[in-house]
């Protein structure tokens, strides 16, 4: 691509994507020696998600807020009440009293590339001026970080610049679409920051805009991935399914008869090659439904059927 067609791709990108991105001033309440209270504010950003008044930023943005004020990309500033958060993928929805706003345009994040030019837009550092644009490419797909107590799967990397401020903000694609949405850097790295999927964010906010929490369907397993390193001294195939380490007891995956060392193979019609594809493929599922699982056993390749329930809490590492 010649340069001054990537200088057009860019500069449209940004201008389509300028009007869906507001400023989030989130505010807690502090107490300091002799119980005196005062405010501690902070910044950041959210991405009009329908043009109802509905906006998708990071849960650690609204968590423990005493105020929110949204700042729209007319200039409008507008309290916002959270309609729901979800820990586990960092990602918070919150509502203002506005209709007919500009909403993204969501692209596929199932399509992105490593190599693939990004844009990570936000209100970095809360400067005034409107958001900030940073150019990258997506340095690696399906990346896992560590969370308090459990793992964030399934991450866009980039190393587009994502300062303080650009939390909740879209990472956009070259049509400006939006492919992620930024939720973390790394401190004292050069330059990695982390996206969580819009296929992901998507599922995520219509959870919590239809019942205000996130339900994950849960099967009662612990598995490992099939890396090179452990399937061939077991004389398996590389990623050709989930070797299962741990049955939680009474559990779906316990009354259906599947034990530890068996092979995951498939949900449904689904392949379960790793992780992440066995949480996407009990998703599709919802929760109370009987799902078909096909494993093997030795040399047997078994099918069984068993209910999906809703995963309680404390299993957060668990499928």
């Amino acid at each position: 691509m010649p340069l001054a067609d990537l200088e057009a791709a860019v500069a449209g990108a940004v201008e389509a994507i300028r009007p869906s991105v507001a400023a989030v001033e989130s505010v807690r309440l502090g107490v300091g020696r002799r119980g005196a209270r005062f405010d501690l504010p902070s910044q950041a950003t959210a991405v009009v998600l329908d043009a109802d008044g509905y906006l998708l930023t990071n849960e650690h943005v609204v968590d423990g807020a005493a105020r929110l004020t949204v700042r729209l990309a007319d200039g409008r500033e507008l309290p916002a009440e959270v309609v729901g958060g979800d820990p586990r993928t960092d990602l918070a929805l919150v509502r203002v009293a506005a209709t007919e706003l500009p909403a993204a345009r969501l692209g596929d994040s199932e399509a992105l590339r490593v190599g693939q030019f990004v844009l990570a837009v936000g209100h970095a550092l809360g400067l005034p001026g409107g958001p900030t644009a940073s150019l990258g490419v997506v340095s690696s797909l399906a990346r896992p970080m560590p969370g308090t107590d459990f793992v964030f799967e399934g991450l866009i990397q980039t190393d587009a610049a994502i300062n303080p401020g650009n939390s909740g903000g879209p990472l956009v694609d070259l049509s400006g679409a939006v492919v992620g949405i930024n939720t973390a850097m790394v401190p004292f790295a050069q330059g990695v920051g982390f996206a969580l999927p819009i296929h992901a964010a998507r599922r995520v906010g219509d959870q919590l805009r239809r019942i205000g929490r996130v339900v994950r369907p849960w099967i009662g397993v612990q598995v490992a991935e099939l890396t090179a390193e452990v399937a061939r001294p077991m004389g398996l195939e590389p990623r050709s399914g989930l070797l299962v380490a741990e049955i939680v007891p009474r559990s779906p995956a316990h009354r259906a008869g599947l034990k530890p060392g068996d092979l995951l193979t498939r949900v449904g019609p689904f392949a379960v090659p790793t992780v992440r594809r066995l949480l996407e493929a009990l998703a599709r599922f919802p929760v109370g439904t009987d799902v078909p699982l096909t494993f093997r056993r030795r040399e047997e390749t078994i099918a069984v059927s068993l209910p999906l329930q809703e995963g309680p809490e404390e299993t957060a590492p668990l499928a």
